[in-house]
């Protein structure tokens, strides 16, 4: 009896074993205690983490980093959904890389409407965030909506809207353009404005896109119109369903004192061209004011699990 026990023991200790070894083939090779997050995982109703390298070995434009699903680079808390870019040596996909990220692909796409992002942004020479939007119909491996089976056009073809994009080696100035086969990569369709509280504090970058044009904007003060006269293939493939995509990148060129940075997002919204609201994807904080807890998520109570509307939270921020 005591024998079977023994087996039995040492089976168990084999499996967990062989568990560990497996589950650190797609973790850090290095890590420390002060990295393990306190936050929660982002809502995976309405986000997908995309991570496959759609090069092989590598992300476009010399991107340096691998983006993972791990809470330690995308979690929720005290009001804030954040991306969080970090120094670290990680192997995944059989390649490793000194830097790890997040990129977030929303699970709806619409045509037409309004995008209101309430975000920061990060600090540092190399850092690339950026908010912004991809057609579902996009042939890129690894996306959401491509591994739906709509994958049907290469980029530039398909087309692409950037709301905002901040270069660390620009500091403090929101850039926002578009890439269509007219004009692609380093294209001549963009524009922006200086904004000097750019990581320091939350400010909100919108989209308003009709039949007609795309505006572009900072705290309500447009800064880049795009309307091209002559709409065809070649100019506007902004007439299908788009999605957002939320990630922080890592330039070839990082200032080699960088270990991390964050962007974080306050809320994300989208309205219809009624003014409808059909997306909210709120990060409020607050007290409950039915059992008085600090820190609400969402639409939902962390403590008691109370359903919450933001009109509902005691001094919402």
């Amino acid at each position: 009896m005591v024998s079977k026990i023994l087996k039995r023991r040492d089976c168990m200790i084999r499996k967990l074993l062989i568990s560990g070894i497996a589950s650190l083939a797609i973790s850090p090779l290095f890590a420390s205690a002060e990295t393990v997050p306190n936050g929660r995982p982002v809502d995976s109703t309405k986000w997908f983490h995309q991570t496959l390298l759609p090069k092989g070995t590598s992300w476009f434009s010399n991107e340096q980093q691998h983006y993972t699903n791990r809470i330690e680079n995308a979690s929720v808390s005290n009001g804030v959904l954040t991306i969080k870019a970090q120094k670290e040596i990680f192997k995944d996909q059989g390649v490793i890389k000194q830097y790890t990220s997040a990129r977030l692909n929303s699970k709806f796409a619409f045509t037409y409407g309004r995008v209101e992002v309430r975000a920061k942004m990060p600090h540092g020479y190399g850092t690339w965030p950026a908010i912004w939007m991809l057609p579902k119909d996009i042939k890129e491996k690894g996306a959401y909506f491509e591994q739906k089976g709509f994958g049907e056009k290469h980029w530039p073809d398909c087309g692409e809207i950037d709301i905002i994009e901040h270069w660390g080696r620009n500091q403090n100035y929101a850039q926002s353009a578009t890439h269509t086969r007219s004009s692609f990569g380093n294209t001549v369709n963009h524009g922006g404005q200086p904004i000097p509280t750019i990581s320091s504090q939350f400010h909100l970058y919108s989209l308003d896109w009709s039949a007609e044009k795309l505006v572009f904007a900072v705290d309500g003060n447009d800064h880049y119109t795009y309307a091209p006269t002559d709409k065809n293939k070649r100019t506007w493939p902004f007439d299908k369903d788009y999605y957002l995509l939320l990630n922080f990148a890592i330039e070839k060129d990082i200032d080699s004192t960088f270990e991390q940075g964050d962007l974080s997002i306050d809320y994300v919204r989208v309205y219809d061209e009624e003014n409808n609201q059909f997306l909210a994807d709120r990060y409020i904080s607050g007290e409950c004011p039915k059992c008085n807890a600090a820190g609400a998520y969402g639409d939902q109570c962390e403590k008691c699990g109370s359903a919450l509307s933001p009109e509902e939270l005691i001094n919402p921020k």
